[in-house]
């Protein structure tokens, strides 16, 4: 039996693949966006008293309670932002779960959906999986804005929805709010959906802030947004997300999360829910700028080339063009090989492989991580 390929992506993932060579040649791994020092010890005690407590059995389909309405509270507090936490919040197994889950309660075959690239590599194969069309649109380099000429452009008659990261991976790219303002004017018209990728929002540098969709009225009422718990508390193993979107939207969604994962880890929703109701959070903004700014520090020292700071996420683009004429993914495989560093090239965030002679770098670290890596790296 030959089985369907239903996405035009092949063989495994650039991180999977990357990790695996950073673990074979005994290099440090900068490339895949997963923290090396400990989560909070009130977290990890909170998962531990949540199996103390009883909470090992199936949970509610679109999550326990106490934690959506914990988001919603977080939300006030945060944004000034009333979220519904019975008819807007669906807790998922990681964002990336949340992403797919959207796509498929949106659309169907022959649609098409905007994506602005560089993207993350999963949201092409999960739009060709449910037999629609991705339509890349790149950003503009070196600050990777985007060209709404371009945009209105690739709008069409087919064109269902556009996803939209800020924070930006690979990039660490912001959206402000005229960028939201922009494209409620060019899809005001039209039925076309907002995908919003929002896995970063609480790690935004240099005193700048996250504007969410969801700030945005008329765009909040056509808007699926996409969260991430592993992203925003360094516990990226727990695989805990969240959707907010309009409850016929939610409705939709959770047609399709019912039958694809019904009930998401109760221990570690009971221990998010618990320490998300503390009177302050830990701010991990400011810790992970300290970690940003600690590494572009030492990057100074290597013949990279910082075009712009990374605004937000975990991650910083950089130039290897004063280096070598290498594609990047045969630079990126050759620094891990002879340098002891893994890296992403930036070409595995493009479905036509561009290649600009950049690299993403992972900066969620340990400063001794940091800093070993960056010793061998001086010697380029």
């Amino acid at each position: 039996m030959i089985l369907p390929q239903k996405h035009s992506a092949t063989g495994t993932t650039i991180f999977t693949v990357m990790s695996a060579l950073a673990q074979q040649c005994n290099a440090i791994n900068l490339s895949q966006g997963f923290p090396d020092f400990p989560i909070d010890e009130k977290l990890g005690a909170l998962l531990f008293e949540a199996t103390q407590q009883g909470f090992n059995q199936y949970a509610p389909m679109p999550g326990l309670p106490q934690l959506r309405q914990a988001i919603s509270n977080d939300f006030a507090k945060r944004y000034g932002l009333s979220i519904n936490p019975d008819t807007e919040i669906t807790i998922t197994p990681g964002a990336t779960y949340a992403i797919y889950t959207a796509f498929t309660a949106l659309l169907e075959a022959g649609d098409e959906v905007i994506v602005l690239e560089p993207a993350y590599d999963s949201y092409i194969p999960n739009i060709e999986t449910n037999g629609a069309k991705a339509i890349p649109v790149p950003l503009q380099a070196p600050d990777f804005s985007v060209d709404w000429e371009r945009v209105k452009n690739a709008i069409s008659k087919k064109t269902k929805a556009i996803i939209v990261n800020t924070p930006h991976n690979p990039t660490g790219a912001i959206w402000t709010k005229e960028d939201w303002d922009i494209l409620a004017d060019i899809i005001r018209n039209t039925n076309i959906v907002v995908l919003s990728d929002e896995v970063y929002e609480q790690l935004v540098f240099d005193g700048k802030q996250h504007i969410s969709v969801l700030q945005h009225e008329e765009l909040r009422k056509r808007s699926f947004v996409l969260y991430s718990f592993g992203k925003v508390f360094h516990n990226t193993g727990w695989k805990m997300g969240y959707c907010i979107a309009p409850p016929d939207y939610t409705i939709a969604f959770r047609r399709i999360h019912q039958f694809l994962c019904f009930a998401v880890n109760t221990p570690a929703q009971y221990a998010l829910a618990q320490y998300l109701s503390q009177p302050a959070l830990p701010d991990v903004s400011g810790m992970m700028q300290q970690k940003r700014d600690y590494f572009l520090s030492l990057l100074k020292d290597t013949p990279f080339t910082i075009h712009e700071p990374a605004a937000g996420s975990y991650f910083q683009t950089v130039s290897y063009a004063n280096i070598s004429s290498q594609p990047d993914m045969e630079f990126t495989q050759w620094l891990t090989k002879e340098h002891g560093v893994a890296t992403i090239p930036i070409s595995a965030f493009y479905s036509n492989k561009k290649d600009d002679k950049l690299i993403r770098f992972c900066f969620a670290k340990k400063e001794s991580t940091l800093q070993d890596a960056m010793d061998r790296l001086r010697k380029l």
